[in-house]
């Protein structure tokens, strides 16, 4: 006889925005399907996860554990034992809380809580957002049951066999958000008759983008154009110090922009960093984009990301090295063009993957037996 159950998760993904908010993506996905579902989040001590999850309804426990320094640091001498620490922790997680599913999305803690699932035979699925994969996600491909993908060909870092290719999870408030176009330009105090550029440099901040847009402040001001900038917590207090003599009527500067949906319905163009995730949002959202990919990432993959838009006339590039001469002035010249805003518009919109939350979640229902609603038959699981 078939019964209806209560669905155990444990999702780990944590360390930047693009982990984090994934990772939350296919939490709130399987909980609106499964509303007596308890999910427990792993992340690691001191990151941004401890804060992020917990603010979403979410309980969270993290690991000591980080990664490895390429200098030789205090840290790196205790990551041995952050290690051991991390691997008995996790293994004693699994075993307590018994889930029926484990999911990574990427960072740190991921690899610990992965390895103590895979050890107990519990169906398993990482989310791999990039190009290039990560270290933790590679390391894991061969022991895991399923590795959704963003990327074609990715076969150079994962069994062919447990590759489904999905797209990269995004927050749903970003659908059809230019329905709360009204409402987001009240939100920020805008005016719908002068133009707005959002600046966005992933969850922490980008140094070159935020240097380049002070550089150029005085341009975006002189032409009118509404700025929406977010320049991650740690360069936030620097910039407002900078910018306390200038005419910021028009000029909206946060830490962290907690409502991206009412951010991307005020903009008409977006400047941003090429993280898979950014990429992933700027397709749904359908925003005209300049993107400066980041050189401090492995195998140059932001610039990969980038160029998998560039080459279908769906996105600009401004090299980061280029950034603080040219990328205001490009803003200026792609925000005040109608014309090509729309084209960039209709060529990013072809490459969305609206439904990539819904097919992860897929996948996770399939590994665990769900059929309507039901567990009928179970990969495995400790109990």
């Amino acid at each position: 006889m078939i019964t209806k159950k209560t669905y155990r998760l444990i999702i780990s993904g944590g360390g930047t925005g693009g982990h984090i908010f994934p990772a939350l993506a296919i939490a709130n996905e399987f909980r609106e399907r499964h509303p007596n579902a308890e999910i427990l989040f792993v992340g690691a001590q001191g990151k941004m996860e401890m804060t992020k999850i917990p603010e979403a309804g979410y309980k969270i426990i993290g690991l000591w554990i980080s990664g490895i320094q390429r200098k030789l640091t205090l840290s790196n001498l205790s990551f041995p034992f952050k290690l051991i620490s991390s691997y008995i922790k996790a293994g004693s997680i699994v075993k307590e809380f018994k889930p029926d599913a484990v999911i990574g999305t990427g960072g740190y803690a991921s690899g610990p809580i992965m390895l103590a699932a895979t050890r107990n035979k519990i169906p398993s699925l990482i989310q791999e957002q990039n190009s290039y994969a990560g270290l933790t996600n590679k390391q894991l491909g061969d022991k895991v049951t399923r590795v959704c993908v963003a990327y074609a060909g990715m076969e150079s870092y994962f069994p062919a066999s447990k590759i489904v290719f999905t797209g990269n999870p995004v927050r749903k408030d970003i659908n059809q958000i230019e329905e709360k176009r009204e409402r987001a330009l009240s939100h920020f105090a805008l005016s719908s008759n002068e133009r707005t550029l959002l600046i966005i440099g992933g969850s922490l901040g980008a140094r070159t983008i935020n240097e380049s847009i002070l550089a150029g402040i005085d341009k975006l001001i002189d032409a009118r154009v509404q700025v929406i900038w977010q320049t991650g917590k740690i360069y936030f207090d620097d910039i407002k110090r900078q910018l306390e003599n200038k005419d910021l009527r028009r000029v909206r500067v946060f830490d962290f922009l907690k409502q991206m949906d009412l951010a991307y319905a005020a903009a008409d163009v977006v400047i941003a960093r090429a993280g898979a995730l950014s990429i992933s949002e700027l397709c749904l959202a359908k925003k005209p984009s300049i993107l400066v990919p980041s050189p401090n990432v492995a195998e140059d993959h932001q610039t990969k990301n980038a160029m998998a838009l560039v080459s279908e006339n769906a996105a600009a590039l401004v090299k980061d090295v280029q950034a603080k001469e040219i990328l205001v002035s490009e803003a200026l010249k792609l925000v005040y063009d109608e014309g090509r805003c729309e084209r960039l518009s209709g060529q990013i919109a072809k490459l969305a993957k609206p439904n990539a939350t819904s097919e992860i979640v897929d996948e996770i229902e399939k590994m665990i037996g769900i059929k309507n609603g039901d567990k009928v038959h179970a990969v495995g699981a400790i109990r």
